[in-house]
């Protein structure tokens, strides 16, 4: 059991009563003080008895008593008797933690929470891509210290308190799941534009109601997207909605690959290709990843953007509004995408790397290649491009989006 004691030792004043209560006190243990508490205690003991007159062997006396009233050890006392003899008095040393700078500040996280919740979660890369595009492409300067980062520092930052408070939720990415007229092959486009991946989305059912269907298209070189939304997948609906998608590329369609999906692989569809003179191929058995592009796409894109939630089928007009009114500029014009290289190794096969610095948009993919006037549609020129591209930033366009789609799903869940 331990009690504590207060003690009031301003009475004692002469060295052997200093001796009497060492001898005495032996076996007794006091608890160190506050440091200043012990200073002030220190530097009017010292005092008291006047130390720097006293003899070596009274010195050595003071030094006992003051080491085992305040805790100290015999070299802590020392240094404290010689700062007393130097200066008259004790001084407590402030604590200074030496750091390294911070090299991206409060503002700057908020900066990387706010361009990541604009463009919905984008991978780190993609993320990178597009601050330097507003630092560099559209000199926004605040953005210029940011925009240095390394992609694997994203995601320390993003653990960070101030990018947490920034964001109001964050939203897992889910794996894209995979699912006769037309040639069965792998297109082959050799680095020419119009060559279009398709695929159908399904907007789920609901007490036997169908739900909306979402038609993905995305070039295989540029990766540039149109998606369109229809009520049904039958001839009435989607034969014209193909044929807005088509016109709304840049550039003339050559290729129409497809699964083995009913919905594209009929007559209807392959005399409409024929008409546009547009070749129709569909993928091959047991080659799960001809149509691996347009399945990325499905689950990155329209996924993230419209969700898994059932949306009735009359909401199809909408939703294209949403698509051709804003969304297709966003996708193409301003958000990054990864360009895969492809390496031959050892063994002879064939293998993507994915670097970053073949992320960009699919309109530089588009302008990055050669005579590329050649494809464009007539009417169409890269002036004309380039001031679509230019008229936003990458995060003035994606607040417009993220604007456009609360609006359509408020009338949504209002209706």
């Amino acid at each position: 059991m331990m009690m504590v004691v207060m003690m009031n030792d301003s009475k004692l004043n002469r060295l052997t009563q200093i001796k009497s209560f060492l001898s005495e006190t032996e076996a007794v243990e006091f608890k160190k003080r506050s440091k200043k508490e012990a200073y002030g205690w220190i530097e009017e003991t010292l005092g008291r008895f006047n130390y720097f007159i006293l003899s070596k062997k009274e010195k050595g006396l003071i030094r006992r008593y003051l080491m085992k009233i305040s805790g100290y050890s015999r070299a802590q006392l020392t240094r404290h008797i010689n700062q007393y003899r130097e200066e008259g008095q004790l001084r407590i040393k402030e604590y200074e933690r030496h750091r390294f700078e911070k090299k991206y500040t409060n503002r700057d996280i908020q900066l990387l929470a706010k361009t990541a919740q604009l463009h919905d979660s984008p991978n780190g890369a993609a993320l990178k891509k597009t601050l330097e595009r507003m630092a560099r492409e559209y000199g926004k300067e605040e953005y210029l210290n940011i925009a240095n980062i390394s992609v694997s520092h994203i995601y320390n930052l993003k653990k960070k308190v101030p990018y947490l408070r920034s964001v109001s939720f964050y939203q897992k990415t889910h794996k894209g799941k995979g699912k006769a007229i037309g040639v069965r092959c792998k297109p082959q486009p050799q680095g020419k534009p119009g060559y279009l991946r398709v695929d159908t989305m399904h907007q789920g059912d609901q007490e036997g109601q169908k739900g909306v269907y979402h038609i993905n298209t995305v070039d295989e070189i540029t990766q540039w997207q149109v998606i369109g939304a229809t009520a049904k997948i039958t001839e009435e609906y989607l034969l014209p909605l193909l044929e807005k998608i088509i016109a709304s590329y840049p550039y003339r369609i050559i290729n129409f690959h497809a699964d083995n999906g009913s919905e594209y692989i009929n007559r209807k569809v392959a005399e409409m290709l024929n008409t546009l003179l547009i070749k129709l191929t569909k993928s091959r058995p047991r080659h799960t990843n001809d149509n691996a592009l347009i399945e990325t796409k499905n689950g990155w894109v329209v996924r993230k953007w419209l969700g898994y939630s059932y949306i009735k089928r009359e909401y199809a007009p909408r939703i294209n509004d949403f698509y051709f009114g804003c969304f297709h500029e966003y996708l193409n014009f301003h958000r990054p995408c990864a360009f895969p290289r492809e390496i031959i190794d050892r063994k002879g096969k064939i293998k993507k790397k994915y670097r970053y610095q073949d992320y960009m948009t699919p309109y530089e993919k588009l302008r990055s290649i050669s005579d590329v006037q050649k494809y464009l549609k007539e009417g169409i020129g890269l002036e004309m491009l380039d001031k679509i591209s230019k008229r936003y930033t990458d995060n003035e366009m994606a607040q417009k989006v993220q604007l456009a789609r609360d609006r359509l799903f408020d009338k949504i869940v209002a209706a």
